[in-house]
């Protein structure tokens, strides 16, 4: 059964097909700005349930797209470049494998509905230092 989420408003709203496991926190500018914790999955597991017309991107770069409510302003979801295989740490065979073209969907995990994120294990990424 997927797992719904929305903004506080209500006028972003996703389903995701996966159940979150982990959740991650990263500590770059962004991240820890935004105070996101996140899940990810492939894109054919996300659904965006409204017109994206109601959701706004920040982009600092066309690979990366954080989006969020225009409305009350939180933190929704991300559509960003893979890059699980920076979190090893071996950043030169990383880079070595990295595919722009592979894509990945962030959740913000405080945005889903119904859902008990604070089970989950959290894993820190230090995007601080790597990014």
């Amino acid at each position: 059964m997927p797992i719904t989420g929305s903004c506080h408003c209500g006028a972003t709203k996703f389903e995701i097909d996966f159940t979150p496991e982990t959740a991650t926190q990263c500590n770059c500018s962004f991240c820890t700005k935004r105070g996101a914790l996140w899940a990810y999955g492939d894109p054919d597991q996300f659904r965006l349930l409204t017109p994206i017309e109601y959701a706004r991107a920040y982009a600092r770069s066309a690979d990366n797209k954080h989006y969020f409510c225009p409305t009350c302003g939180c933190t929704t979801f991300s559509d960003n470049p893979d890059y699980s295989a920076f979190a090893s740490g071996d950043w030169a065979a990383a880079e070595a494998s990295f595919d722009p073209a592979k894509r990945r969907i962030s959740v913000n995990l405080w945005v889903l509905d119904d859902f008990d994120i604070t089970a989950l294990p959290v894993t820190h990424v230090d995007g601080k230092s790597g990014w």
